[in-house]
């Protein structure tokens, strides 16, 4: 099966998009069976479209449906919604996905709340849920650290690849003056993109790979406080690395993975449960990348 996905990956601290995009073309290039087409000459079988806007010299939709029309009636075309407008505080957004799923032969999207988000407006073309994958061997818990020891500060940790205010800027700000009156208690470590408020978090630039799972692994609790997230893979990293994970109940896609008994309703509720200090485990499955990407095949060759 020949495979053209319309967008490039990117090395380095971007999103869970580009983290999936790096996944699938990982595997397929690794398959026996399988090849990735990167451009419009060689025959494609399945395209599979990423956003709605070309990118880097890659295939819109428009440029795939305009494929099948003219060149290739046999080719299929997929669509993976990852985005709405709810989450950027934006108008158009949600109209367009349904648009361009009216002329796929599938869509997929990356949560259960963002398929249900859109349900709620249309119905889209042969729609499926397949989550994001995390890597164990990259986010993993570590082992050397003594978490039963009261003479230490309890360590909470967020991450972002984008500062944009709806990841939780909000909660994070408080979060940065709570820290600063519970010193012998917390400490606050923000990784990523930050919009230049916090005085008393430590910040540390964007990372990724095994650099983002090191570092997120040497602390104890995270906290996210994103909205409307469609899939949040800085929450399924958390996880990976078996940390208590808790989330604002306005997160979209990050209650369906985190839990709905690891919920917050607003600062006032996490304030009360910092005060309080118990953390408990998430109880949640995770699935690899590859179990990822095995789906999205399967879905593409057979629907």
């Amino acid at each position: 099966m020949r495979f053209y996905i319309n967008r490039k990956p990117v090395l380095g601290a971007w999103g869970g998009g580009n983290m999936f995009n790096m996944a699938f073309h990982k595997h397929i290039e690794e398959s026996e069976h399988d090849q990735l087409v990167s451009d419009e000459v060689t025959p494609i079988d399945r395209f599979l479209i990423m956003g709605l806007n070309a990118e880097q010299n890659m295939a819109s939709l428009d440029r795939a449906v305009m494929y099948r029309l003219l060149v290739n009636p046999n080719s299929k075309i997929y669509l993976r919604v990852n985005e709405n407008d709810a989450r950027k505080n934006t108008t158009g957004v949600d109209r367009s996905f349904y648009d361009a799923s009216q002329h796929v032969d599938g869509t997929i999207f990356v949560s259960n709340w963002l398929r249900d988000y859109y349900g709620t407006r249309w119905q889209c073309k042969n729609a499926i849920v397949i989550r994001n994958g995390v890597s164990a061997n990259t986010f993993k818990p570590n082992e050397t650290i003594n978490r039963a020891l009261t003479s230490r500060p309890c360590h909470l940790v967020a991450h972002h690849w984008s500062n944009n205010v709806m990841k939780g800027f909000d909660i994070y700000d408080k979060l940065d003056k709570y820290v600063a009156t519970r010193s012998d208690r917390y400490k606050f470590t923000y990784i990523g993109r930050e919009r230049g408020t916090f005085k008393n978090t430590t910040v540390i630039k964007p990372l990724w790979g095994k650099s983002l799972g090191t570092e997120l692994a040497n602390h104890d609790v995270y906290i996210s406080g994103s909205r409307f997230d469609p899939g949040p893979n800085h929450i399924l990293e958390a996880l990976s690395c078996k940390l208590p994970t808790y989330v604002h109940k306005d997160g979209g896609g990050c209650v369906e993975f985190a839990g709905n008994d690891h919920v917050y309703n607003d600062w006032d509720a996490l304030k009360l449960l910092l005060d309080k200090g118990e953390f408990t485990p998430n109880d949640v499955v995770l699935s690899s990348w590859d179990d990822c990407i095995k789906q999205y095949k399967d879905f593409m060759e057979n629907t």
